[in-house]
């Protein structure tokens, strides 16, 4: 799987994209992460990709057409599957989009930053709009960071244990069950005993009930 990021910031993805799961995907040639700097891309002399909104509203937006040359110019190279754009009024981004996303060959990912971004850009050059929560950050770096994390660690043998990840919660819906690990007893506080019996299909019960009951009281929302 290859996934470009597009930015105006490309230095605040270095360290999120560069470490554990991601890296070692990376490393092993399972996922290729391009970030790159929308700037590159602009024919302003001053490097510029935003300008002032038509209609007077405050704060600035970004231009279409440094974005249009960046992607025209990744579409040149290779076929895509998605081009996503990080927005607050996109679809909430959840684990069966992760799951999607990761049986992928080739995404881009625009980070969006200042007021926006030109509406031509969504309405002629997205094809997915992706929201990661009902807040407003600075820009979408952190939520393409995100998006890549959940989706690249779902590739096979990315994680070491491919079981691991599809134990984790929203796999089905569910949050995850209590875990443990040794001491079985620390200062009087102990492990359930059922994980330490041997039988496996009790232990499955009881997660599958600790999993059904910490949903009903943490998230109900997901039950419906």
């Amino acid at each position: 799987m290859r996934i470009d990021i597009l930015t105006v910031l490309p230095e605040m993805l270095e360290s999120p994209l560069g470490c554990s799961i991601l890296k070692r995907a990376q490393d092993k040639g399972l996922a290729e992460i391009v970030v790159h700097n929308l700037r590159d891309y602009s024919t302003n002399k001053h490097r510029k990709v935003d300008d002032y909104p038509f209609g007077g509203e405050a704060g600035m937006v970004m231009q279409i057409e440094p974005i249009d040359r960046a992607i025209a110019h990744l579409k040149s190279q290779r076929n895509y599957d998605e081009v996503i754009f990080t927005s607050p009024d996109g679809e909430v981004f959840d684990q069966p989009m992760a799951n999607s996303l990761s049986m992928l060959d080739n995404i881009i990912i625009l980070a969006g930053h200042y007021k926006g971004i030109d509406y031509r850009i969504r309405e002629h050059l997205i094809t997915k709009e992706i929201s990661i929560g009902d807040y407003v950050l600075t820009g979408g770096e952190l939520p393409a960071a995100i998006i890549a994390d959940a989706i690249v660690r779902l590739i096979p043998g990315a994680i070491g244990d491919e079981q691991s990840a599809l134990s984790d919660s929203f796999q089905d819906n569910l949050l995850a069950p209590p875990v443990y690990t040794r001491p079985a007893d620390y200062n009087g506080w102990k492990v359930p005993e059922i994980l330490l019996s041997g039988h496996q299909a009790k232990i499955d019960e009881w997660k599958h009930e600790q999993a059904l009951e910490r949903t009903r009281l943490l998230r109900p929302d997901l039950l419906k």
